[in-house]
């Protein structure tokens, strides 16, 4: 019996089943699942174990005739103890002979390695993660910009690639050895390598009492089509919301401030900024303040341009609510201040965003077409 041709040999060649499996079995590949957890602040979670001095997320190798989806969600029950569904693929990573260091006698060679969503997990699931005993040491959630130090690097390059895949919203991304073939914008930045300021203050809506200083003026800037301007760091991808420290010239106002602030960091024009609300910060170095939160939509921006006050010049991207919460670490009150901003888009008259890929802002950037 003859079948297709192998692909390195000419289309008028025919092969008999028994060749073309033995050259098929001369190429096997090693075959891995992993699964990406996060905790209600962003925390990506990791394993310990005993047998490797790195960390791991939770996975491993898939059994015979086993699908990826089957195989990490086996490890999840085995490793973990938990039975979650997993339907959405985040990664699919070629790991090469040179992306992973492994003994000579192991005999590596390469992988194709699948990484699922396995979501945002609460403090009752959390609580009841049972580790498996004597391949488990414990589970911890780190800053994703901690995974580097204590990852191998493929690992912690394919677990970021992972993350910033989760929040562009998009299809599996496909990596070789971690690496994106088609590096998003997050990519390019390198988002989430620097530590995410912790802002755990709750949210008050309403203006900031009497009396209590507002120390800075933060604004959600929204495009015609329902997403907003978000600064990142073209280093490190640190993010932040336009705005800043109010100055005398702004009379206290913190809707002057947000003008100011959005202009000098971005270029940007805005319509009359609406308040939505405030964070008290009672551990302010310079005593109890808070920090004013602001909504506006965007009406023209400029040619991008240094920051007048730390000589920065930011990538202006554009995305949606949830995606910028995704981007910081706010804790608790992130959840409500959401809603506010949400408030504030429909009173403004602006469509909900569907979840896109970030996107950078050119400095020619007709905001009518959005």
């Amino acid at each position: 019996m003859t079948t297709t041709s192998a692909p390195d040999e000419r289309p008028s060649v025919r092969m008999t089943d028994e060749a073309y499996g033995a050259l098929r079995a001369s190429h096997a590949l090693w075959a891995g699942t992993s699964v990406l957890v996060t905790d209600q602040h962003g925390r990506v979670l990791v394993q310990r174990v005993g047998y490797r001095p790195t960390r791991l997320l939770p996975g491993g190798a898939l059994d015979p005739g086993e699908s990826p989806a089957q195989g990490a969600a086996r490890e999840l029950k085995e490793e973990l103890g938990l039975a979650v569904p997993l339907t959405h693929g985040l990664a699919v990573d070629w790991v090469s002979t040179a992306g992973r260091r492994t003994a000579p006698a192991v005999r590596f060679p390469g992988e194709l390695l699948h990484v699922f969503d396995g979501g945002v997990w609460d403090e009752d699931r959390i609580a009841s993660i049972r580790p498996a005993p004597g391949e488990i040491e414990g589970v911890d959630f780190v800053e994703p910009a901690d995974l580097p130090a204590l990852m191998s690097p493929d690992d912690a390059r394919r677990a970021l690639s992972a993350l910033r895949a989760r929040v562009n919203g998009t299809g599996p991304a496909i990596l070789e050895d971690g690496r994106p073939l088609a590096p998003t914008l997050l990519d390019r930045v390198n988002t989430f390598t620097r530590h995410r300021a912790v802002h755990h203050w709750p949210w008050h809506e309403g203006p900031a009492p009497a009396g209590l200083p507002v120390r800075q003026s933060w604004g959600w800037l929204f495009a015609p089509d329902g997403r907003v301007l978000v600064l990142l760091d073209p280093t490190h991808g640190a993010a932040c919301l336009p705005g800043g420290t109010p100055e005398p010239e702004d009379d206290q106002d913190p809707a002057a401030t947000l003008t100011r602030e959005a202009h000098e960091e971005a270029s940007a024009h805005i319509s009359t900024p609406v308040l939505l609300g405030h964070l008290p910060d009672q551990k302010h170095s310079a005593g109890p303040c808070t920090r004013v939160r602001m909504a506006a939509a965007l009406t023209d921006l400029g040619p991008s341009r240094p920051d007048p006050a730390t000589g920065q010049t930011y990538v202006r991207a554009l995305a949606t609510p949830e995606q910028v919460i995704e981007l910081f670490n706010w804790g608790p009150g992130s959840a409500d201040q959401l809603t506010a901003v949400h408030h504030a888009r429909a009173r403004l008259e602006i469509p909900r965003a569907a979840r896109q890929p970030l996107t950078e802002l050119p400095d020619a950037t007709d905001l009518t077409t959005l």
